[in-house]
C-alpha cells in the first residue's frame, strides 16, 4: 500500500509540472523604433511562474525613453538609449523635459550638452504607447572633461565662474578659462545679481544668465 501511494504522488507532480511549463513561453525580443531594446526570449520554469512578477526589461533602461538617471551613446545627433555599466555609454541623463528648450524648464547649471529628442509615433513600442513626445535631455558626460562645469568653456549655460570673450556687435561667447580653446578668454564672471546695481565694483562687463539672478557681474582678465 505504501509504494502504490508514492508512486500516486510522482506522477501527479510531472503532470503538474509539465502543465505549468507549458504556459510559461515568453513572446520573441526585439528592437523598438526608438533604439531601446525589447524582452529578451526566456524560458521560464515553474518556480518563476509562482513567483512575484519581475521586471521584464533589461537592466539600465526604464519606462520613459532617456528618462533621469539613464544613459546616451555618443552623438548629440544620432544618439540611442544604452545602459549606463555598458561600453556604449557616453552621458547620463540629469533632467528630462518635454517640449522644446526654449519654452520648457532650464537645465542644471552644469549640464554639458543637451539632447533634442524628435516626436515619434511608432505603431508600437516597449512601453506599449506607441508614441515618444518631443523633448530634451539635459546631458552629463560619464567621464570628463566636463564643459559644464565652472570654467570649462562649454555647455548650455553660462554661470558664475565661466570666461567669456568678446564676439562682436556687443555679443560674447564663452571659452575655457585656462585658456586651452580656440580664443583666449577676456572676461570671468565672479558673480550673479537681480539687478546691474547690485554688480561689484570691478565690474567690467554685464553678461544674460537668466533664472532667478539673470545678470552676470564680469570683471577683465
Amino acid at each position: 500500500m505504501r509504494g502504490r501511494s508514492s508512486v500516486g504522488v510522482v506522477w501527479g507532480l510531472v503532470a503538474l509540472l509539465g502543465t505549468l511549463l507549458t504556459g510559461c513561453q515568453s513572446p520573441s525580443g526585439g528592437v523598438a523604433e526608438d533604439g531601446r531594446l525589447g524582452d529578451p526570449t526566456t524560458g521560464r520554469t515553474a518556480q518563476t511562474a509562482t513567483a512575484s512578477p519581475v521586471p521584464t526589461r533589461p537592466s539600465g533602461f526604464g519606462a520613459v525613453f532617456l528618462a533621469v538617471g539613464e544613459c546616451s551613446s555618443f552623438g548629440t545627433t544620432s544618439f540611442t538609449e544604452v545602459p549606463c555599466a555598458g561600453e556604449r555609454a557616453a552621458a547620463r541623463v540629469a533632467a528630462r523635459h518635454d517640449g522644446t528648450v526654449r519654452d520648457g524648464p532650464r537645465c542644471p547649471a552644469t549640464t554639458d550638452f543637451v539632447l533634442h529628442i524628435s516626436e515619434q509615433r511608432p505603431a508600437s513600442d516597449e512601453d506599449g504607447d506607441g508614441a515618444v513626445p518631443q523633448g530634451y535631455a539635459c546631458m552629463r558626460n560619464l567621464q570628463p572633461p566636463h564643459p559644464g562645469d565652472p570654467g570649462g568653456g562649454g555647455g548650455p549655460r553660462t554661470i558664475v565662474g565661466d570666461c567669456v570673450y568678446g564676439s562682436g556687435d556687443g555679443q560674447v561667447r564663452e571659452t575655457a578659462c585656462d585658456g586651452e580653446g580656440e580664443r583666449k578668454p577676456q572676461y570671468k564672471v565672479v558673480r550673479a545679481v537681480t539687478d546691474r546695481a547690485d554688480c561689484p565694483a570691478p565690474t567690467a562687463l554685464y553678461v544674460r544668465l537668466g533664472g532667478k539672478r539673470p545678470v552676470g557681474c564680469a570683471r577683465p582678465l
